[in-house]
């Protein structure tokens, strides 16, 4: 049976996005219409793929696909599924979303045709190994040693909704050593489900310069968890406090991190489409 739907393309400091709504797509995989709808060759072309969907828990559900068809969590993808919303359904600014970490709120501070700039709740950072997760048995993961073939380099890794491991330079990484290293890194035996990659630098007093390394991605321009990460990560230890600003290649995130950390940054729409193909390629339901 033929499968079409509409969509809208999205991004958020660059990490860009294909967003559907569940209602269109009743009985479809949606890991493997990840696969195949993010795709840069033979796909739309996206970092992920969002879901948007009915909640019991709150206004709206966002489920978000990697690439390789695995279920995740991102901060910037909330912010653009908040600004699909915002456009299409409700003119509040004030949301509620089912997340896969749990429930978060969010506000959109400024609103227009093409873009908005939108604050959202990330929760509690989990610090403790068997919530990242990671194999050790040390109390926390704050600037741990991990041998790569011979040499040391240290992490502060934690959840932020998804699993990250933050390692601090003085400067930025040779692109041998990011390109080499992180896939090491991603798939190390210390995370069973593996680990995003956030090669930090300080840039200025309050302000850091990350380079992503997004498990099941690659590298990408923005990652939203991976920024909340960088500044939490920072202030365990003791290289900035207060607001932190994130820079990645794709642009800049203001990250507040007290007992809850909480996100500003943008949410841009790129274009509008619709999807075609010829069958769908296996069952699940969109809403579940």
């Amino acid at each position: 049976m033929p499968l079409t739907f509409p969509f809208e393309k999205m991004q958020g400091v660059g990490n860009d996005f294909v967003v559907a709504e569940a209602r269109h797509l009743p009985g479809v995989n949606l890991g493997s219409l990840a696969i195949r709808i993010c795709d840069r060759h033979l796909g739309v072309g996206a970092d992920g793929l969002l879901i948007l969907a009915e909640s019991d828990e709150a206004d709206y559900r966002m489920r978000m696909f990697n690439p390789d068809g695995t279920e995740d969590d991102c901060g910037n993808g909330l912010r653009c599924v908040v600004r699909y919303v915002r456009r299409h359904f409700t003119p509040g600014d004030y949301l509620t979303f089912e997340t896969l970490p749990g429930v978060r709120q969010t506000e959109v501070l400024e609103h227009n045709d093409r873009e908005s700039r939108i604050r959202v709740n990330m929760g509690q950072p989990r610090l403790s190994p068997p919530e990242i997760p990671m194999l050790t048995n040390r109390p926390d993961a704050i600037r741990f040693p991990i041998d790569l073939h011979g040499e040391i380099r240290r992490f502060t890794c934690m959840s932020t909704g998804s699993t990250h491991a933050v390692t601090f330079l003085e400067e930025p990484a040779p692109d041998e050593t990011f390109l080499s290293e992180s896939p090491l890194i991603e798939h190390h035996p210390l995370f069973p489900e593996r680990t995003s990659v956030i090669w930090a630098w300080i840039a200025a007093p309050g302000s850091l310069r990350i380079r992503i390394w997004e498990r099941g991605v690659g590298e990408t321009l923005g990652c939203g968890t991976g920024a909340c990460a960088a500044a939490v990560a920072a202030q365990l230890e003791g290289r900035a406090r207060g607001t932190i600003s994130i820079v990645s290649r794709g642009g800049s995130l203001e990250i507040e991190w007290n007992d809850e950390i909480w996100m500003t940054g943008p949410a841009v729409s790129v274009f509008e489409g619709r999807w075609a193909e010829d069958d769908r390629r296996g069952e699940e339901s969109a809403g579940e």
